[in-house]
């Protein structure tokens, strides 16, 4: 039963990883009493495994042979373990692989971590995620660890970050982040010029906890040779010391402009709405009485201001996609269920018809700056209760308009699905209605919790499908339907990250 709970798991993590087009990179030179055991170790996690043979002379060619379902580059001439991290990576990218997971072949990184590094990416797609070795439970030469906090004092001194463990080999890296791989140079210090220019062009760097296991000292292969490693480190760190001065904050200071001008630009346009929007509509709403045509001009004007900021202008910064099931349909009324992750969700969801009305918050129903607009446009908190909010909501449908609940009932934290209640199934449930699937992307990590100033990135509006009444009721009850949805929505959004992520 363990192992085929053990299966499973590990299934699971090739399939995401296989999503998410991670492969992993293995340089190795005469690890021949190692290697088939980090490939064998590593091929339980992975099914695209990139080895590198630099030029060995012992077993490891032999070896390597023998395993099947692994991509073997190798060449005659040994040439360093930098010119082998790019050759495996030219390879991963002619493969069409997103990002690689590097892992010595001498053993001393467990493949148990890879799961870790997978997590990772998950939560900072588009990053460097650096393995920082637990040197608690290891005994290093001191040569060893005063090589490595030379290199972190200088890489904090050509980048302005700390990072606590920079020579480690157990990295993910982004592969079409990976500016001036093909000027790496030939041995270790490569590793190092990866993750300067990397923080250069504004990629970020996180660290995670790994196991290292070093063998005893008179079972050690090592290749690193202390005085010539130590004078090319020092040439390599001199140079990028004044490429820090002559390019590098060049380089930080256009990035920060494009930013504030970014912010300078979405402030614009806020300014506009509160300056010129709002009080135009708070005129509208105020001059005569409110009658039906005038509501169903307020919402085509909101309609129309939010279709023109979203999708035709688009945010500052942002990437807008779309795509539409066959089956959408907003021409008639239903409960659109979207998952939640930002205040960007309201704006992109107006934009798809004008005959929308949403339950809100108290403080947004509240609002002295806005509440007027949200009164007229007939939404209401969903604190008041769905019970006593049903009679309003059959008044909505009959004049054709559509009820927008985020099942989720607030914004996700780290833009995940979290649970669902049931209040829009019990809706749909109560006023015979079909439900409409909008699934979004991206605006949770535009526009962040609790954050305030915009980020780049790439939104997508997901209109899905739309499941008619009938085939809600043969889903089940209120409580099968908020499962069945929560469930589809969670694959869903995993899918859709997957592969938006590969671009992040």
């Amino acid at each position: 039963m363990n192992e085929q709970v053990n299966d499973s798991k590990y299934s699971d993590l090739r399939t995401i990883m296989h999503e998410r087009a991670i492969c992993v990179i293995i340089p190795t030179y005469n690890n021949g009493g190692t290697i088939g055991r980090v490939v064998d170790e590593a091929l339980l996690y992975c099914d695209d495994i990139i080895v590198v043979n630099d030029g060995s002379d012992d077993t490891t060619a032999s070896i390597l042979s023998s395993k099947k379902g692994i991509d073997v580059v190798a060449y005659e001439r040994n040439r360093g373990k930098g010119y082998a991290l790019k050759r495996g990576i030219e390879r991963a990218l002619a493969r069409g692989f997103a990002y690689a997971i590097t892992m010595d072949g001498d053993g001393q990184h467990s493949a148990s971590d890879i799961p870790a590094f997978v997590e990772a990416n998950r939560r900072w797609p588009g990053s460097i995620i650096l393995g920082n070795r637990n040197k608690a439970k290891i005994v290093r030469s001191k040569g060893s660890s005063f090589a490595n906090s030379f290199s972190n004092f200088w890489f904090c001194v050509q980048t302005l970050h700390r990072l606590p463990d920079t020579q480690t080999g157990f990295r993910l890296y982004p592969l079409k982040k990976l500016y001036g791989y093909r000027l790496m140079t030939a041995r270790y210090e490569a590793e190092l010029g990866l993750l300067v220019f990397a923080a250069w062009h504004g990629v970020t760097i996180h660290s995670i906890p790994v196991d290292v296991y070093y063998p005893p000292k008179e079972e050690r292969v090592s290749h690193f040779r202390p005085a010539k490693d130590f004078t090319r480190i020092s040439i390599l760190n001199t140079i990028l010391c004044i490429l820090a001065v002559v390019y590098a904050l060049p380089l930080f200071v256009l990035r920060t402009m494009m930013k504030w001008l970014r912010v300078a630009a979405m402030t614009s346009i806020l300014v506009a709405v509160v300056v010129i929007f709002w009080p135009s509509l708070l005129l509208y709403t105020k001059i005569g009485p409110m009658t039906e045509r005038k509501r169903w001009r307020l919402h085509m004007i909101t309609y129309r201001v939010a279709r023109l900021i979203t999708m035709k202008i688009g945010l500052p910064g942002v990437h807008f996609t779309m795509t539409e099931d066959a089956s959408a349909d907003f021409s008639r009324p239903s409960v659109i269920i979207c998952n939640h992750q930002s205040h960007l969700d309201l704006p992109y969801l107006l934009a798809l018809t004008p005959k929308i009305i949403f339950l809100t918050n108290n403080w947004v129903w509240h609002s002295k700056l806005f509440g007027f607009l949200i009164h007229a446009s007939e939404y209401y908190p969903a604190a008041a209760g769905i019970e006593n909010l049903m009679p309003h909501f059959q008044s909505l449908v009959d004049r054709g308009y559509s009820i927008a609940i985020f099942p989720e009932g607030t914004r996700s934290a780290d833009c995940r699905i979290a649970r669902f209640h049931q209040g829009a199934f019990y809706v749909a449930e109560q006023l015979g209605l079909d439900i409409q699937t909008v699934m979004l992307y991206g605006a949770g990590k535009v526009l962040r919790k609790k954050r305030h100033i915009p980020h780049r990135g790439h939104i997508h509006v997901e209109v899905g499908r739309r499941y008619s009444h009938s085939e809600l009721e043969a889903i089940g009850n209120r409580r099968a339907l908020t499962k069945y949805f929560h469930r589809l929505y969670r694959q869903r959004y995993d899918e859709m990250s997957n592969k938006m992520e590969q671009d992040a």
